[in-house]
């Protein structure tokens, strides 16, 4: 069993131990020490990383048997004693993190009866899933009551008692372990097993933030971002809305609703465009109808929505007609009418077949895209196989 350090000094930043043994495992070195302050993936906060002997740690696991592996990239040997350095920024990070886990848990177990179910530190921000759906307005109150408690830089104790003792204590989640606890104490505010590394003082957290909540299994998962993390959050919205506002000169607050009166004035103009090039789709069938049943064209100012509404004008049109419309783009549209006997799909499948892209549909409507060939090859193409 490895004798773990962090439990009682987390901020330890730099340790000496002795390997006690080394496995390689698939190229790397899983070595257990007899003690270390590197700490293991548990409880929802990712393991530490440093060097252990002048090799890089990469992982850290706890395992069953209460041993701690050091997964390292260099070559170490039993009995030899090493030095072992934590990556203190990232270290801090995840103290910030889980510390501030505890207070926003605790403040809506505190401020509304919610219990927090689970909890998972990610890269960028943290989680914490709740037993029920919360509103915005009791998301709000929580994160200012915990942050009330950041920022009058209360005392985090760590302290060790019974299962037994500490069911009297007033722990705000029952523990399912037996024997000697660890407690984590915010003075005055939450007190919780918890194996993980913390802060000494709360105002070391710096913030709390919560960056969403959204619906989650029946409960609530609530995003949140704490010190560092919340300051980098910060930065990355700040600098979107300065590239907004050089598009919308409004006040941010006023950002959300020019964006949905710019939607709906684009759907509307949308919506105009379809109505007259349906119109205007009409009167191009006619005008290659004129040319006879087969029409194989590039039409310039057409998407691909507009080559499909002319090629159904023709076939309505003309019920011997074949058609093959393109874009200026290389997008094709193949239709046939009722009584034509080409296989749009067929002919679309050809294509593909031949210069690359992709496509497909029925006998009698197909449709594709993203040829290599210029449209002129496409057209000469069709025109030999219709």
């Amino acid at each position: 069993m490895t004798e773990r350090i962090y439990y009682a000094e987390p901020y330890r930043r730099s340790f000496d131990a002795k390997v006690m043994s080394v496995d390689i495992v698939a190229g790397h070195a899983h070595v257990t020490l007899d003690q270390t302050a590197f700490y293991p993936t548990s409880g929802g906060q990712p393991f530490d990383t440093g060097t252990l002997g002048g090799a890089a740690v990469t992982d850290v696991i706890d395992r069953e048997d209460g041993a701690v592996i050091h997964v390292a990239s260099g070559s170490l040997n039993v009995g030899d004693e090493v030095s072992g350095e934590i990556d203190w920024a990232r270290r801090f990070d995840h103290m910030q993190q889980h510390t501030g886990q505890h207070l926003l848990s605790a403040a809506f177990d505190r401020l509304f009866s919610v219990r927090t179910e689970s909890f998972h530190m990610g890269q960028l921000s943290s989680t914490v899933d709740l037993a029920r759906e919360v509103t915005p307005s009791e998301a709000a109150k929580a994160e200012d009551d915990a942050n009330r408690v950041v920022w009058e830089d209360r005392p985090v104790a760590i302290r060790f008692a019974t299962a037994e003792d500490a069911a009297s204590m007033g722990m705000r989640k029952e523990s399912a372990r037996t024997g000697t606890l660890r407690l984590i104490d915010v003075t005055g505010y939450d007190l919780s097993a918890c194996g993980g590394t913390h802060v000494e003082r709360t105002g070391a957290i710096g913030v709390i933030a919560i960056g969403g909540v959204e619906k989650f299994k029946g409960g609530s998962r609530v995003e949140f971002l704490c010190g560092g993390r919340a300051l980098e959050r910060f930065r990355v919205w700040r600098g979107a809305l300065a590239a907004m506002q050089k598009h919308l000169p409004v006040p941010p607050i006023e950002m959300a609703a020019s964006i949905e009166r710019m939607q709906e004035d684009a759907k509307g103009a949308t919506r105009a465009i379809r109505a007259f090039q349906e119109k205007l789709a009409a009167h191009e069938a006619q005008a290659l109808l004129a040319k006879g049943p087969v029409v194989i064209e590039m039409l310039d100012g057409w998407d691909a929505q507009g080559i499909k509404a002319i090629a159904a004008a023709i076939t309505t049109a003309d019920a011997n007609a074949s058609v093959a419309l393109f874009t200026h783009t290389g997008q094709v549209v193949v239709a046939r009418g009722v009584t034509s006997k080409i296989d749009a799909g067929a002919l679309v499948k050809q294509l593909a077949a031949r210069f690359g892209g992709k496509g497909g549909g029925k006998p009698d409507l197909a449709q594709g895209g993203g040829f290599t060939a210029p449209v002129s090859e496409l057209i000469t193409f069709l025109k030999a196989s219709i």
